[in-house]
């Protein structure tokens, strides 16, 4: 192989899973917005009996060498879960998926996703749907907006560049996912004061913290109410009970029960919103690694974090109730109790809310009412195989 070619190889081992995660530091390091995965989170991703996602995922990892060096990655999957879903959902039979795409250069990234695409017809897909990294519920989307400040928890970083190297293959763009920002020191418009105030004299109406003591079974709840909600939605993928766990388990550290709220109407469960301080704020300064001393510190953060911002990665209204005025209320004072704990018991001066599908008409609608604006976009690509 002469220097300057590209050599593409299946990752099968420890080995190169450790090449497949170190190249994107490499690659990316010196990024002043790339956040830093912790190195042992970022290998439990793409290793086999510690993601449940491999439990209903077929995974192929492949690295570009050129010149003996690695210069760049890809993964290739097929969600079982995702091929049983409707095709007006988004995934469907015969769709397969790529992501994790790190590249030196355009010519590296197309052999990569060529490469994935070949892999994906040898095993029966027709169709790509990408970048998904690896799940549409871990990072979704190839960041199109947003290059100018850090990720918040939970959210994927691409360079532009890659933007440009996806859509030269012939990809066309299948969905928009949005992230708003707003000023949560700054008290929401007049019309959405009245409407929380009016909520709080409904006593059909109550709205609650979440009981820590009870994770388990708050958990069930608000999944419940997320399945019910969301199962309608465009890239909709159930959680298997595997994923149930292990999720409880990542996200048990950074739960506040402040921060989480379920409203009630006449006593049933009917809507939630799931808020996370920024762990990516402590994280960032770690570049990835826990030792010598950053375990202590991230364990003083998590115990009380004092952060700028606070995101809203999931909420949800049972599906009786969406598109009605009761159900808007319910996000608007459960947003609003939050913004207050926020600010009161954390410090935050910043608040995001997302994804947001862009056509997703209700939550646009509720993201404009309390005067929050785009700040990041993603976008998930299309192409026939």
């Amino acid at each position: 192989m002469a220097n300057g070619e590209v050599a593409i190889t299946p990752v099968s081992d420890k080995a190169g899973r450790k090449a497949f995660v170190d190249l994107a530091y490499r690659l990316n390091g010196d990024d002043p917005n790339w956040v830093p995965p912790l190195r042992m989170e970022a290998m439990e991703l793409i290793t086999p009996g510690k993601n449940p996602f491999f439990e209903h995922a077929d995974v192929q990892l492949f690295l570009a060498h050129r010149g003996g060096r690695p210069v760049g990655r890809i993964s290739a999957h097929i969600d079982h879960q995702a091929l049983s879903m409707s095709p007006e959902q988004g995934m469907g039979p015969g769709t397969g998926n790529w992501g994790l795409l790190e590249a030196e250069d355009e010519g590296v990234a197309q052999a990569l996703i060529a490469r994935a695409e070949d892999w994906l017809r040898e095993h029966g897909m027709t169709r790509v749907l990408a970048p998904l990294s690896m799940s549409v519920w871990e990072e979704p989307g190839q960041l199109v907006m947003g290059h100018d400040h850090p990720p918040t928890v939970m959210m994927g970083y691409q360079p532009k560049r890659y933007q440009g190297y996806i859509e030269a293959l012939g990809y066309q763009p299948a969905k928009s996912l949005l992230t708003y920002e707003l000023d949560v020191t700054r008290q929401f418009p007049p019309l959405i004061q009245r409407i929380v105030a009016s909520g709080e004299k409904n006593a059909r109406i109550r709205v609650r913290n979440v009981d820590k003591s009870k994770f388990d079974q708050e958990a069930a709840i608000i999944l419940d109410i997320l399945n019910d909600a969301w199962s309608d939605n465009w890239g909709f993928v159930p959680f298997t009970d595997s994923e149930i766990a292990y999720a409880g388990k990542k996200f048990k550290p950074i739960v506040h029960e402040d921060l989480i709220m379920i409203a009630e109407y006449d006593g049933e469960p009917v809507a939630f919103m799931m808020t996370l301080p920024d762990l990516n704020e402590a994280l960032k300064p770690l570049k990835g690694s826990l030792l010598p001393f950053g375990w202590a510190r991230l364990l003083l953060w998590l115990r009380k974090p004092r952060v700028h911002t606070m995101r809203v990665p999931l909420m949800g209204v049972r599906r009786k109730l969406q598109a009605s005025r009761l159900a808007s209320q319910l996000a608007f004072m459960m947003i609003e109790y939050i913004r207050r704990n926020a600010i009161a018991n954390y410090g935050a001066k910043r608040g995001e809310i997302g994804w947001i599908l862009d056509d997703n008409q209700g939550m646009v609608a509720i993201a404009d009412a309390i005067e929050s604006h785009v700040n990041s976009e993603y976008r998930i690509y299309d192409k026939a195989l």
